[in-house]
């Protein structure tokens, strides 16, 4: 094997990396939004781990993270809890930082 070979394995190695801890922190971030508007919601126990998880799975009908706002914000707006859609969408963005950084640190 060439240099240029371990060289392209390794990016090839680093990108899947990525792409996989990407994905995680992803899912971690939609299930901590899941639970942050379940508690809004009103739920607790099993009924907010439930829920949490719809949320997660919800991220699998189209790419991007517009499915998640949509249910979330839908779900709130279903049980006359007031948080708009960009309040919804901040939360997003600071719950998927805090997933990265957890991932990175190996939690």
């Amino acid at each position: 094997m060439t240099t240029f070979d371990n060289r392209e394995k390794a990016f090839e190695a680093q990108y899947a990396l990525d792409q996989d801890q990407e994905f995680r922190a992803q899912a971690r971030r939609n299930r901590a939004l899941g639970r942050w508007a379940g508690e809004l919601m009103g739920l607790s126990g099993e009924a907010l781990d439930a829920y949490a998880q719809t949320v997660v799975k919800s991220d699998f009908k189209e790419a991007g993270d517009d499915d998640v706002l949509e249910k979330v914000a839908a779900d709130l707006a279903q049980k006359n809890v007031d948080v708009p859609a960009q309040a919804v969408r901040e939360r997003m963005s600071a719950l998927l930082s805090e997933a990265r950084a957890e991932i990175k640190a190996g939690k």
